[in-house]
């Protein structure tokens, strides 16, 4: 297996974290956990600040690295996994990386381009890196598939939002003239159209949500079942969507005895979600320091970025004395589904709002970082669901909104 595409240096705030990975080298470390007998191949472009961690890991993986040195590869800086990250790429493009060989796996890149002829190849545009069909720069292969996201595939394509997903995939599959697309639909699992047959594979809950280079995990274990190890699109597809739960669970790439024994939880979908009702989330949280604004319009973004409507009395209601504000809140509680509350600090009006809320009945996450178990014991014995990570809070949230 050859892949090629970037490799990155990160950072991540919050969580800590700091590595040289990218979506290449992620992709390598992944299959070199999962398949020892497969020969791997990474190719990609290296500075002097990536090279030699590129060079350790590969020799401890037995992957053979072939680095096309260059004064400045790019680097990415997350606040948190859901946040758009700050990118720092060189001005100008470098010349295109050529591989040959039986199976590829390519990703897109900001600083250059790959050049690839295989019998079995994948390709993973990348998000918006590059809208180009697969065969644009003259790759070839016998039999391409191509993995992507429903935001990347309208963006490609032009479709817009009124488009079904079996129509996009079609659409994706002949943007790029190839066999199959694997269309990820996020909580709702994928598409995978190949040939005249369609099937789809799940999404699976974890405990803990690790979200940066997830999608990276899943396009080396398709590649990895599709392209080398004669396994159908859909199983390849299943075992990478497995494979991506178990990374984010712990961070780590997933062994062959992990995958068999990881608790597979599928993520529910009530039909009324499926249909296209989306539940509205009170935002509950203090609101008055820089440092509390900023997490409340965080977590009111990555909340309507899945597409859940939110009700936040910072924005819809505003600051006011109690007569002004108090039962504009509560009926903010009253016509939403569930609440999502920024514990930590332990504010008043916010540990009232979660009491208010379950007295109603409704479903309430807590994101609560910083907080003693003993002082949480009120929202742990009244079925809150706690949660000390803040893009895990996000997705209790939004499981728990998709089964109302």
């Amino acid at each position: 297996m050859d892949v090629v595409g970037g490799a990155y240096e990160e950072w991540c705030l919050r969580p800590s974290w700091h590595e040289v990975f990218g979506s290449a080298g992620r992709a390598a470390s992944a299959i070199a956990a999962m398949a020892d007998d497969v020969k791997r191949t990474l190719h990609c472009y290296a500075d002097a600040r990536t090279a030699p961690v590129l060079e350790a890991r590969c020799a401890l993986e037995g992957t053979r690295l072939v680095a096309t040195a260059v004064a400045a590869t790019c680097s990415f800086r997350y606040t948190h996994a859901l946040h758009r990250p700050e990118v720092e790429a060189p001005r100008s493009t470098y010349t295109p990386i050529v591989v040959k060989s039986e199976a590829i796996l390519r990703f897109g890149m900001l600083e250059g381009d790959a050049v690839v002829h295989g019998k079995r190849v994948v390709y993973d545009p990348q998000g918006g890196l590059t809208g180009s069909p697969f065969n644009s720069n003259s790759s070839s292969a016998d039999e391409l598939f191509v993995v992507l996201n429903e935001r990347e595939a309208r963006a490609s394509t032009g479709l817009g939002g009124d488009t079904t997903p079996y129509e996009l995939a079609h659409a994706t599959r002949a943007l790029h003239a190839a066999r199959g697309v694997v269309l990820k639909r996020g909580p709702l699992g994928a598409l995978v159209l190949d040939g005249d047959d369609w099937s789809e594979v799940p999404a699976f809950q974890t405990d803990t949500v690790w979200k940066i280079g997830s999608g990276d995990v899943f396009a080396a274990h398709f590649a990895l079942g599709w392209a080398t190890q004669g396994r159908s699109a859909a199983d390849s597809a299943l075992r990478a969507s497995l494979a991506t739960a178990v990374y984010c669970d712990g961070r780590g790439f997933p062994t062959p005895a992990m995958l068999d024994a990881f608790p597979a939880k599928p993520v529910q979908a009530s039909e009324r979600w499926k249909a296209g009702r989306r539940p509205r989330v009170y935002l509950a949280s203090p609101i008055f320091t820089l440092a509390q604004l900023w997490l409340v319009e965080q977590a009111r973004e990555s909340l309507r970025g899945f597409g859940l409507d939110v009700f936040s009395p910072y924005h819809d209601v505003g600051y006011g004395s109690a007569d002004d504000v108090v039962q504009l809140d509560l009926e903010g509680i009253h016509i939403s589904d569930l609440v999502f509350a920024i514990g930590d600090g332990l504010d008043s009006g916010t540990v009232y709002e979660i009491g208010y809320a379950r007295a109603q009945k409704k479903p309430v996450v807590v994101y609560c970082e910083n907080e003693l178990s003993e002082d949480l014991k009120m929202f742990e014995g009244s079925n809150c669901v706690l949660c000390k990570d803040y893009v895990t809070s996000i997705y209790c949230a939004l499981w728990t909104a998709m089964v109302l």
